[in-house]
């Protein structure tokens, strides 16, 4: 029987997911809640490291989550299309763990696997939903929320989650990617990401969003529909 999941992130390589949201899925973590990750790519493409290096990276930063889900797709770092075989695998994915919440990828980025990926989780969320539309899982189901998380540039949040609690965990699983990060060991091509100052970087943004909400750290995200509310004092 397959494990039913509150929230469901993905991401377009190892090493995403805990770049744009890790910490606000340590706080649903904290609070009981069961959190899924899913990398639609090996990150096979990546300058740095391996396919088999970002495997074991992704793995080690499962367990620093302390999560039972982490899933790969493998449709193919830098050339993976939206179309119907894709769509059909997310979809399959969306139905096996029925989130409520999904949380996609940045929809504008440098990368140019990120809002594909963001426009591929977007549309395989609402086609989950079409009960004419049959897979291998279960029944049709359509998450009641999909938020994008912010990742290199800068978009404006519709949302931004406080995560100063959680910010030290969200940089230990980051710290997990070591092929990919700032190691002072390491002698492959220098990145983006891989400076010292990229550590900056990530907590820069992190206290930029807080700021925003009077918080030490946030994590920022934008919506592609109106959220439901039932409740103003939610807003506090």
């Amino acid at each position: 029987m397959n494990q039913k999941l509150d929230i469901l992130a993905f991401g377009a390589h190892p090493d995403d997911v805990e770049l744009g949201c890790s910490g606000t899925l340590f706080y649903h973590i904290s609070k009981g809640m069961k959190i899924g990750i899913v990398d639609l790519t090996k990150g096979e493409l990546g300058t740095r490291g391996s396919e088999q290096i970002r495997e074991n990276e992704a793995a080690t930063a499962k367990e620093i989550f302390g999560i039972n889900v982490r899933e790969n797709l493998n449709l193919g770092d830098g050339f993976f299309e939206i179309n119907r075989q894709n769509e059909l695998k997310v979809i399959e994915i969306i139905r096996k763990y029925k989130p409520d919440v999904v949380l996609a990828p940045a929809i504008e980025d440098r990368h140019i696997d990120h809002g594909r990926a963001a426009q591929l989780v977007h549309n395989s969320c609402f086609l989950a939903g079409l009960v004419k539309i049959k897979t291998t899982t279960d029944n049709a189901w359509r998450p009641k929320v999909v938020l994008h998380y912010i990742q290199g540039y800068y978009l404006k949040p519709d949302i931004i989650f406080d995560i100063s609690d959680y910010f030290e965990d969200k940089m230990r699983c980051i710290k997990a990617y070591s092929s990919q990060f700032y190691n002072p060991e390491s002698n492959e091509p220098e990145t983006v990401l891989s400076g010292k100052e990229f550590f900056k970087f990530v907590e820069g943004r992190a206290i930029e969003m807080g700021r925003y909400i009077g918080s030490r750290y946030g994590e920022g995200f934008t919506k592609s529909k109106p959220l439901k509310l039932n409740n103003l004092n939610n807003l506090i």
